[in-house]
């Protein structure tokens, strides 16, 4: 299609490839050695079947339906139909606990949730409130108390017609992962999500022929979904999915997509992967050598699935200036994009031709940034900005001021030439018990070039100094603790002198467990959740910190 406007519904691009290349593939699930395709037409007479199924429901138009699965072809089939029947979907995310789905699904009033690819339904299924119409996806454990799949599609015509809503209606509502307090419900419009993909087309390089993407973060999450999903219905793409996460590797070389994005601990976990293989000193050499070069850029492109991608995404995190200068010495140019689900995904990002390391691009053409002056938040006004919170009036008005401003929550600054950087988090500053003010994402990011940190959080909340605990990384492992322990001290000596007195850290601290979205410590966006930590490590902060030498290791 490509010849659409900032206003053009995202269901429109379905109809458009539907008619002209019915027999297309649209989406690939991978099962073992093999996929189950789905064409344009395929997918558009399961969701229309299970669009007349919901219309059957007699449910007041603009109802809310909730979908919670992992990603697979079905939520992109439950999605469209419920475009097409005319109610608003309300995804989650697959890993929430019963606890936590009965409170976003009261909250959401949902009448319907479609449940798919899940872990654990077992233990999320005693969280859905009572009256709640429950749908199963095919192949995956379907539930027996359920509607199921097979059924609907059977007893249900495919829905006639190209149903159009008005780009001012509500499309979704996306409920934020959470880093501290409850999550909110983020209301999206048709027109919100049009002007994220008309007016960063530019950036996406959506021109780009025979799209292929894999879709593998949460397609809950405003990235997955808005950049995503809309640039693959925009474009024809293809969309290959991973089965499991220790099939990622394989699925992603069998996609060999055109277009890849992650957050900073995916494009780490690449690095440390390379690294394993190819010891730094190694790598450092051949890429000094004429020819040889570029052999290895080719072959580390290749050995990580990634030798056919022509635009390099990173984004929802702060990710370390010294990743981004690792990456582009293989050739892998990564743009980073800054925004939030209040602003549909992004408000800058990176020009191609005009990266500046440290800073997260400019605007793209709808987004007018400002900072305040007072705060140095950040704050934003664009056709892309939320409708607000659902069902929640005074948190609406308390992030979108009389002017129409959103205020982010970002502390940042903007260059002469319109770039942005990040200084850090209004809400995460915090005071030492010397009442000065530390910043901790900006002290975190300093420590990424050491090889033998995967996680860090610098916590410092009433102690007289700020502390950083540490999550070794897999290169750590089979290292004996004390040369782990020299190379951490060097890190330490080396990054506080590059800050002020009140925010060098008194000691770094080697916990055991690693931070996870199981274990509650982790959004399932991969954020820290740092009140969390905090919380988590309360009763043994002052121990640590009194105890003797620069590195210390939980018992």
């Amino acid at each position: 299609m490509l010849n659409f406007t900032a206003e053009t519904p995202l269901i429109q691009h379905f109809y458009h490839w539907e008619k002209t290349t019915p027999n297309k593939v649209f989406l690939r699930q991978p099962f073992g050695n093999s996929f189950k395709d789905f064409t344009w037409h395929e997918t558009g007479q399961q969701a229309r079947r299970l669009a007349s199924y919901l219309r059957s429901l007699r449910l007041p138009e603009g109802s809310h339906i909730g979908l919670v699965s992992k990603n697979c072809a079905e939520w992109f089939i439950c999605d469209l139909a419920i475009m097409m029947a005319g109610h608003v979907s309300v995804p989650f995310f697959p890993t929430l606990t019963a606890e936590q789905i009965n409170l976003v699904m009261a909250h959401s009033g949902c009448p319907v949730l479609l449940a798919g690819k899940l872990d654990d339904w077992a233990a999320m299924k005693p969280g859905i409130p009572a009256g709640v119409t429950c749908v199963s996806f095919p192949t995956y454990n379907p539930d027996p108390d359920h509607v199921q799949w097979a059924d609907l599609m059977a007893r249900h015509e495919p829905l006639g017609g190209s149903p159009v809503p008005s780009p001012d209606d509500l499309l979704t509502i996306i409920y934020t992962s959470g880093t501290t307090g409850n999550p909110k419900g983020v209301m999206l419009s048709y027109r919100n999500m049009a002007a994220l993909l008309y007016y960063g087309q530019e950036h996406l390089r959506l021109d780009i022929p025979d799209v292929r993407v894999i879709s593998y973060l949460p397609l809950c999450h405003i990235s997955e979904r808005g950049v995503l999903v809309n640039a693959a219905l925009a474009t024809g793409a293809t969309v290959y999915f991973v089965e499991r996460l220790d099939t990622f590797a394989k699925n992603l070389a069998a996609a060999r997509p055109t277009h890849f994005g992650g957050v900073p601990r995916i494009w780490m976990k690449f690095q440390q992967g390379v690294l394993a293989k190819m010891p730094q000193p190694k790598l450092d050499f051949l890429l000094k050598i004429p020819v040889v070069n570029n052999l290895v850029r080719r072959k580390i492109k290749q050995a990580l699935g990634l030798d056919a991608v022509q635009v390099f995404l990173v984004a929802a995190a702060p990710t370390p200036v010294s990743l981004l200068e690792w990456y582009e010495r293989l050739g892998i140019v990564i743009q980073e994009a800054y925004g939030m689900t209040e602003t549909t995904a992004i408000a800058t990002i990176t020009p191609r031709s005009g990266v500046r390391f440290g800073r997260v691009g400019k605007p793209i053409a709808n987004t007018k940034i400002k900072i305040d002056p007072e705060t140095g938040e950040i704050c934003t006004k664009s056709s892309s900005n939320m409708l607000g919170y659902y069902n929640e009036p005074e948190m609406t008005a308390a992030t979108i001021d009389s002017y129409g401003w959103l205020h982010t929550g970002d502390k940042g600054e903007l260059d002469a030439d319109g770039y942005l950087r990040i200084t850090g988090r209004v809400k995460e500053m915090y005071k030492t018990s010397k009442g000065e003010y530390v910043a901790p994402a900006q002290i975190e990011l300093c420590f990424a070039q050491n090889n033998y940190i995967e996680q860090i959080c610098v916590i410092g909340e009433g102690l007289p100094q700020p502390v950083g605990l540490v999550v070794l990384s897999e290169l750590a492992k089979g290292v004996h603790n004390d040369a782990i322990a020299e190379q951490l001290r060097a890190s330490l000596d080396a990054i506080n002198l590059t800050l002020k007195p009140y925010e060098r850290l008194q000691k770094l601290v080697v916990v055991r467990e690693a931070w996870t979205v199981e274990n509650n410590l982790m959004t399932p966006s991969m954020k820290l959740r740092r009140k969390y930590l905090e919380q988590h490590f309360a009763s043994q902060m002052m121990g640590w910190y009194e105890m003797e030498g620069k590195v210390v290791w939980e018992v």
